[in-house]
């Protein structure tokens, strides 16, 4: 199934240029409508004694707005908000949002000054039933899925990564797959012939593989290292999200490549 309906997080940001960008982009490609979201909260962080004025918001979402427009002439666009209220409820209506495209676009949540409340990413990643594509919060793209590398593990998650990511992959240029595992987990019964190259092939996607054995906790460097090495300007892996209680600090692989991603990202669970 193609691209026909991608949603872009817009706020009032300097960086929402890019995404919105990007989303046109894509869009032209494969003939998508295109949704810009607004969603920022009048609260300053989850408690509840910081406020924000009503009317700045008002303002953010209209120079929002502005970056929208001016970047989806000639596409079939719509515009959603849901922008007030605390921060359970943008991200609640953020997560089902998502739910009503193919593909969600967001920004990397910055270190400071994000708009969108920090685990609204790995909430949707958890509970939006939909991929996502995370931008990093510097540099510029264009385009993405001309040089894509697949990180691949085999699992649940990563199977959902490499289907979501199919209409990139046929498209692309150049396709990687590394293979990742731990060490002492191969397996040593007799097993079906699996592959993930031949599986590809039957879509019409030429990829080159390598197995990569690494230790559990080098994972996020080795993937980082070989996009850059590769030049890659799409990487694709299955989100693995950890429960926590909203706010605090989360830890793992997703959370790792969400915070320190140096290309555009493509997420699903």
């Amino acid at each position: 199934m193609g691209l026909k309906h991608l949603l872009v997080h817009v706020d009032a940001s300097p960086r929402a240029a890019e995404r919105v960008a990007l989303a046109a982009t894509l869009a032209r490609r494969s003939g998508a409508r295109v949704t810009g979201l607004f969603a920022e909260s009048t609260a300053f962080g989850p408690g509840i004694a910081d406020r924000r004025d009503p009317a700045h918001l008002a303002e953010d979402e209209a120079t929002a707005r502005r970056t929208f427009e001016a970047r989806t002439g000639g596409l079939a666009t719509d515009w959603w908000s849901v922008g007030g209220g605390e921060w359970a409820h943008v991200v609640g209506w953020t997560v089902v949002c998502c739910r009503y495209a193919d593909l969600a676009i967001f920004g990397q949540h910055p270190d400071e000054g994000g708009r969108l409340p920090a685990d609204a990413i790995e909430q949707a990643l958890e509970d939006a039933g939909r991929p996502l594509l995370v931008v990093p919060s510097v540099g510029t793209y264009p385009d993405v899925g001309r040089r894509v590398l697949v990180a691949w593990t085999g699992s649940r998650e990563s199977a959902r990564a490499l289907g979501d990511a199919m209409p990139f992959l046929v498209a692309a240029k150049e396709v990687s797959v590394i293979s990742i595992q731990l060490p002492g987990s191969g397996e040593t019964r007799s097993v079906p012939p699996v592959d993930v190259v031949a599986h590809l092939a039957a879509h019409g996607v030429k990829a080159t593989y390598e197995r990569m054995v690494i230790d559990e906790l080098r994972v996020v460097d080795h993937v980082l290292n070989r996009a850059a090495d590769d030049g890659a300007d799409l990487t694709v892996l299955g989100a693995h999200v950890h429960r926590s209680f909203p706010y605090l600090p989360r830890s793992g692989t997703t959370h790792d490549i969400l915070r320190t991603m140096t290309t555009p990202v493509l997420l699903s669970r």
